[in-house]
């Protein structure tokens, strides 16, 4: 059970959208226009990223040398920034776009967690990309970054082959 201000929500009742399906009202036809906008939003994403410099090789082995704190403090500035959305979200139980109530489900500590972050920074130390830039610095013209982003879909694949057998 989930204690909220005024009553306790049943985690497990709670239908996440992965796991439903949309009534027929809400369906929409997708189509190219219709995914404009993230496309659009994407682009000005990579561009962000490419002038704040965190697509960077070398801003990203400042950070993993502990030479630079620039790295460290756009991380630090995005996990605050975290911090007081989700603080706002809860404490002015502020709702999606559709009107639907944003509900929080508590997450226990797991050690796959820590082998999979361990992982995943190794590769974002020796690449110097995380799956945000990948594309930024593909789109900034470094294709050589083409090998570490088949490399982070073949990742992805191997995992779900291996999913079952994993720590969760």
């Amino acid at each position: 059970m989930e204690k909220t201000k005024d009553k306790f929500v049943d985690a497990s009742a709670i239908i996440h959208p992965t796991q439903s399906k949309a009534p027929e009202d809400q369906r929409t036809e997708v189509t190219l226009f219709s995914n404009l906008k993230y496309l659009v939003i994407g682009m000005m994403f990579g561009i962000v990223f490419v002038k704040a410099e965190i697509i960077s090789w070398y801003r990203i082995q400042e950070m993993f040398r502990l030479q630079s704190f620039y790295m460290y403090g756009v991380i630090g500035t995005a996990v605050i920034v975290g911090i007081i959305s989700v603080w706002m979200i809860k404490r002015f139980r502020i709702k999606t776009i559709r009107g639907e109530r944003v509900v929080f489900i508590g997450k226990q500590f797991q050690w796959g967690n820590v082998m999979g972050g361990t992982i995943f920074g190794l590769g974002w130390a020796i690449t110097g990309a995380c799956p945000g830039p990948l594309f930024a610095q593909i789109g900034s013209g470094f294709f050589v970054v083409l090998v570490t982003l088949l490399s982070a879909v073949a990742g992805a694949w191997v995992y779900g082959l291996l999913q079952k057998r994993l720590p969760h």
